[in-house]
């Protein structure tokens, strides 16, 4: 997706981060695997030797298969050959918000030192946000919204976001 969209002309991407059992920051939207990759089990579990050598592209169409998992630093070198921009959210497995938001935001850290242009990291969970505020509080992050509530403009002033995000019919 992230090659198509460049050859198209895009110069701006988001994508949705997850932390394998032994601490990889890689690419994937669901928790569980069995819509991507065709395998049982939830992302998280398994290690990123088990996870990259999953296919992630035969579920696509023919000419992605053997497409592998992508890590956050694979991303992040395709950002700098590119000159693209990148939303990185930060997508935990339930329970685990504070080591992913953690993990993920001090990996955006060391992978864009000295960058001019860095990610943005976002999430809807407000303790992922929190947790990567205090790992990388130099990333700009913003908030995620799935529907407007009480408050919402002041969590996002607590937690030093410089966005909110949400549905354009919100």
């Amino acid at each position: 997706a992230f090659r198509l969209g460049a050859q198209h002309g895009f110069k701006a991407f988001e994508c949705d981060v997850k932390v394998s059992a032994d601490g990889v920051a890689f690419l994937l939207h669901d928790t569980e695997l069995k819509r991507t990759t065709g395998e049982p089990g939830t992302a998280e579990e398994l290690t990123w030797t088990e996870l990259s050598r999953l296919d992630a592209g035969r579920w696509h169409s023919p000419e992605h298969v053997g497409e592998p998992i992508p890590t956050l630093s694979d991303i992040a070198r395709f950002c700098f050959d590119t000159g693209s921009d990148l939303n990185i959210e930060i997508k935990p497995t339930p329970g685990r918000d504070v080591h992913t938001g953690e993990l993920v935001a001090s990996e955006a850290a060391r992978l864009w030192l000295g960058q001019s242009r860095l990610p943005l990291l976002s999430s809807f969970s407000t303790s992922a946000l929190e947790a990567a505020r205090a790992a990388a509080p130099d990333l700009p992050r913003a908030l995620l919204l799935e529907e407007w509530s009480p408050g919402w403009f002041e969590q996002a002033q607590s937690l030093g976001c410089v966005g909110v995000v949400m549905d354009h019919t919100m």
